[in-house]
């Protein structure tokens, strides 16, 4: 008897950058080209419900994020109300079955990156709830209601501790990634539902502390919690994260470097990138399977970070890519299932049972 034909999974990608390119830089999401997520790209990789995130930070912004970030969540409202038969902007659950059973439209899901935004008040979030927002990065730099794990290291404040009882009260999805050590433990002890890491890896593959430890991945994993597997290369490779260690070591060090500002520093980041090798498409499937390993085939999805990184692996040069992956982790034996829980299943569960 022959076997059933193997199908291609469709994706669920919980983070990515794509509308801050949109609003500043004008770039073009509904034409093919230009960036790592096209609205054509979407469609044709069978990406069925993609999380836009809004990253602002008030030390580039000077006290303009809560605007460029309502801008960001206007943007991709608008570009569904555009293409109403291609998009959907997602604000219940129920939403998102109506792009589950068959391709050809994308849910789009808006998130905040880093509560910035907010700027020190929790009840400011029910502005972007109603706007659309479905998610919240608590940081990405140090702010008031939370520490990074490149910043200081603080945990959560008291109004930290508010806004995430908030989110669960709103259907606001918890997302940690970004967050200090120090944070993830006070989020797993005042949280109530599953929280997310919507864009992190490993930190036992490749030891950086934007990644998770396997204690952190357990813990996550007991909560029904998933980690989305990003694709940036300092994330992936250990020797990528250590050149870039020693980069920043040597920036610090350059006469001038204090006065630079944060998108001076950025373009110097980005060209010294530039310069150095991609690492394997092989350490994508190596994190992902060590992450299952850790927390169980139900906590592992996708965060590629795309339109937010400059270094992706060979192989992967947009969402049209994504297939790769599937067929990269079928090839390592993972089963038809395995791969489709990891390419949606998993984040399409946890994002139904915690959307209103």
């Amino acid at each position: 008897m022959r076997s059933e034909p193997v199908m291609p999974p469709w994706f669920f990608d919980a983070h990515c950058d794509t509308f801050l390119r949109v609003v500043e830089n004008g770039a073009e999401f509904e034409a093919a080209g230009g960036l790592h997520v096209t609205l054509p790209g979407l469609l044709a990789a069978d990406a069925r419900m993609q999380v836009f995130a809004a990253w602002t930070l008030a030390e580039r912004l000077q006290g303009e994020e809560d605007q460029a970030a309502m801008r960001m969540v206007e943007a991709v409202a608008a570009a569904c109300r555009a293409n109403p038969e291609r998009m959907l902007l997602v604000r219940t659950a129920s939403d998102l079955d109506a792009v589950e059973d068959g391709p050809g439209r994308v849910a789009a899901i808006c998130g905040l990156e880093s509560a910035d935004p907010l700027k020190g008040d929790p009840r400011a979030l029910l502005r972007f709830q109603e706007a659309g927002v479905r998610v919240l990065t608590l940081a990405w730099g140090d702010n008031a209601f939370c520490g990074s794990c490149f910043g200081r290291g603080d945990g959560l404040s008291d109004k930290g501790e508010e806004l995430v009882a908030l989110c669960e009260e709103q259907g606001v999805v918890v997302d940690v990634s970004h967050a200090s050590d120090t944070a993830f433990w006070d989020v797993c002890r005042v949280s109530e539902k599953p929280f997310i890491a919507s864009h992190s890896n490993s930190r036992a593959l490749c030891d950086s502390p934007r990644n998770l430890s396997d204690e952190m991945v357990r813990v996550l994993a007991e909560r029904g919690g998933v980690v989305g597997l990003n694709l940036y290369s300092g994330f992936l490779s250990g020797e990528f994260a250590a050149e870039l260690t020693r980069f920043y070591k040597d920036l610090e060090k350059r006469p001038g470097s204090v006065d630079l500002s944060f998108d001076e520093k950025g373009a110097l980041v980005t060209d010294f990138q530039a310069s150095l090798p991609h690492p394997p498409l092989s350490l994508v499937v190596d994190h992902i399977k060590h992450l299952i390993s850790v927390g169980g085939e139900d906590c592992v999805g996708l965060g590629g970070d795309l339109d937010g990184c400059d270094s992706l692996p060979e192989g992967l040069d947009s969402v049209l890519d994504y297939p790769k992956i599937a067929a990269r982790l079928r090839e390592s034996g993972l089963s038809s299932s395995q791969v489709a829980k990891v390419c949606h299943g998993n984040f399409a569960r946890v994002f139904r049972d915690l959307l209103p």
